[in-house]
């Protein structure tokens, strides 16, 4: 009996100990300090790693202007890459239908991201510190998403600006009213938003958090195109010393 209940206690203090390094990990990750530095990294490219975010409605026009921006980027000679919300949604930050047939209903259901608020701030968390990690290896690094929430925003600008320096986090507000982004619906998500289909669509039935103070303010304007706004990205990004001259 004695023996049994020494077991017993044995096993439950194995149980707890096995417990407590699951449940406080954060003890046991430690940082490793990596020989190349990003300002080794930084200064082999010729360029700042920045981060360029988009905000703004679903029909704004992010993801055309961010394409643009990075094809007038590459041709001039910088290093970039580009991050779109939708393409992200198929592999990082996958729905639970995505991912169920490969990994199982538990592993879907614990790390498939829906649109829900808590959903939409782990999806803006993961790019976040995506974006981080390609500013850090000195890489101008553009990122078009809803990301309607401002505190999910904020968050990413911390995660940047202090990985790195004060500035190189650029919010750009594409400020599209809804009309029009409801006129354009290149996707036809304001149609199935409006007749219920869509659950938590942003501008419809989720709310969206205007950007108090951007660092780029794209007003919709008659006739502008998005090469036009491109530019004006390019013009803000020199003019706070965060983009050098064209190289060649």
């Amino acid at each position: 009996m004695s023996q049994s209940n020494s077991d017993d206690s044995s096993a439950a203090n194995d149980a707890q100990a096995v417990g407590v390094g699951q449940d406080d990990v954060q003890k046991n990750i430690v940082w490793h300090t990596h020989t190349v530095s990003r300002e080794d990294r930084e200064t082999k490219l010729g360029q700042r790693g920045v981060v360029v975010w988009f905000t703004g409605l679903s029909g704004c026009g992010k993801s055309t202007i961010a394409n643009e921006l990075d094809r007038l980027l590459i041709d001039r000679g910088a290093t970039c890459t580009l991050l779109d919300g939708d393409n992200v949604r198929h592999g990082l930050c996958a729905p639970p239908s995505v991912l169920q047939e490969e990994h199982g209903e538990e592993f879907a259901g614990r790390f498939g991201l829906g649109f829900g608020p808590i959903d939409r701030e782990e999806n803006i968390r993961r790019i976040g510190a995506v974006t981080e990690l390609f500013a850090s290896a000195g890489v101008i690094t553009l990122a078009a998403f809803v990301s309607p929430y401002q505190r999910d925003r904020d968050r990413v600008r911390k995660t940047i600006e202090s990985s790195g320096r004060s500035g190189d986090f650029l919010e750009v507000f594409v400020d599209t009213p809804l009309e029009i982004c409801k006129q354009r619906d290149p996707k036809g998500l304001y149609q199935k938003a409006i007749a219920g289909e869509i659950k938590n669509f942003t501008g419809i039935s989720d709310p969206y958090d205007v950007p108090p103070s951007p660092e780029i303010h794209l007003k919709w304007r008659e006739g502008q195109t998005p090469h036009d706004q491109a530019w004006e990205i390019i013009r803000a990004m020199e003019n706070r010393g965060v983009l050098g001259p064209a190289k060649g």
